[in-house]
């Protein structure tokens, strides 16, 4: 855990993340009903703050103490700060589940049991690209594979999907894959 906590308190230090909310989790929160929320690997707290603007009850969830530390204090932030290869989710608790730029599939199936009836998540992280797309990471576990998200939630309501060519934060055209489902 603390190897992991330096590279991304290094990360965060040494490349800023983006302060806007996310343009899926905007573009979605119609199809969300306000209450619980969990932000997976939040970060500095872009969609957090998002969602307690909107009247959100939001677990916000990092490795980083140097990340947490910028999100926010509210009575409606939960911060934690733990390792996600070792945390749980709590069951049938969350009415929106956000995970953005991360990929833990450990936690897949955990997301799903933990959303309400009615709840939704917003999914959004890189696929494994091939040609002339930069790879965001050398580490191949932490990449999708082509329609590998949409499969993961089967079985619930797909209100939105797609694979797409983008650019990161360095300028570097990257493949994402981009979820909205909703539980049944």
């Amino acid at each position: 855990m603390l190897e992991d906590k330096k590279r991304w308190n290094e990360r965060y230090l040494e490349n800023p993340m983006p302060q806007t909310v996310s343009p899926l989790l905007e573009k979605y929160i119609e199809h969300v009903k306000i209450g619980e929320a969990l932000d997976v690997a939040c970060g500095t707290g872009r969609n957090t703050h998002y969602l307690a603007d909107l009247g959100f009850y939001i677990d916000a969830i990092d490795i980083s103490d140097y990340a947490l530390a910028r999100v926010k204090k509210s009575s409606t932030i939960n911060k934690i700060e733990t390792d996600l290869d070792k945390y749980n989710i709590t069951p049938n608790k969350y009415d929106l589940i956000v995970n953005i730029n991360y990929l833990n599939r450990r936690l897949v199936s955990q997301m799903k049991d933990a959303l309400k009836i009615g709840g939704v998540v917003v999914f959004e992280t890189f696929i494994v690209a091939h040609g002339d797309f930069n790879l965001p990471t050398t580490n191949l576990d932490y990449l999708l594979r082509k329609n590998e998200l949409l499969h993961s939630f089967i079985g619930m309501d797909i209100i939105y999907y797609e694979e797409r060519i983008d650019t990161n934060l360095r300028g570097e055209r990257v493949k994402v894959a981009s979820l909205v489902a909703k539980k049944s």
